[in-house]
C-alpha cells in the first residue's frame, strides 16, 4: 500500500459515496486507475465495506452508554464476547487491557431500556460486574484517520513545550 492508496482510503473514509472520477481528481489519477486500486484494496481486505452513517437520535436511539465488563475468575472471554454480540443494543465491543476484559458501546431509546440492557449484560455467564458511563453528548465520533495522516498540532500545542 503506497501513499496514493492511503489518500484514496482517506477520501473514501471522508465520503464513501465519492465517485471514481472524484477520487481520481483528489489523488491525481484517472477514474479507471482509481477503480482498479479500490478493487485491489477491497480484495485484499483493507476496505471491508461501506455503510451509511446514521444519526442515532433521528432513529430513536437517544441514550448511549459505555460499559466496562469485568469477567469472573471462571469467565470465558470468547463465550462472553459471543453473548455480547447477540445483544442488538451492543453497537461496538472492544477487548481491552486493564481490570475490564471488554468495553462495549450500547445505544438504546431510554434510560429504562439502558437499565434492562444492563440487567441482560450482568446475566451473561462469566460476567462478574459492569461499570457504566452514560454519554451526555458526542463531540465527534467515527472520524476518518489513516496512518501517516496525522495533522499538525492544534494552535498553542507546541511539540517543544516545556523545553
Amino acid at each position: 500500500m503506497d501513499l496514493v492508496d492511503r489518500q484514496i482510503i482517506a477520501a473514501l473514509r471522508a465520503n464513501g459515496r465519492a465517485t471514481y472520477a472524484d477520487l481520481g481528481r483528489q489523488v491525481g489519477l484517472s477514474a479507471s486507475a482509481v477503480h482498479e486500486r479500490v478493487g485491489k484494496l477491497e480484495n485484499s481486505g483493507v476496505i471491508t465495506g461501506y455503510h451509511a452513517m446514521v444519526d442515532p437520535m433521528a432513529v430513536g436511539l437517544g441514550v448511549t452508554a459505555l460499559v466496562g465488563i469485568h469477567p469472573s475468575d471462571t469467565g470465558d472471554e470468547d463465550r462472553i464476547a459471543a453473548s455480547l454480540a447477540a445483544l442488538p443494543e451492543v453497537e461496538s465491543c472492544y477487548a481491552v487491557a486493564g481490570d475490564e476484559a471488554f468495553v462495549v458501546k450500547i445505544r438504546v431509546s431510554t434510560v429504562d431500556d439502558l437499565e434492562r440492557s444492563l440487567v441482560r449484560l450482568r446475566r451473561i455467564d462469566g460476567v462478574a460486574r459492569t461499570r457504566t458511563t452514560v454519554v451526555l453528548s458526542t463531540r465527534f465520533e467515527g472520524r476518518p484517520n489513516t496512518p501517516g495522516s496525522i495533522a499538525d498540532p492544534p494552535p498553542g500545542d507546541s511539540p517543544n513545550r516545556g523545553a
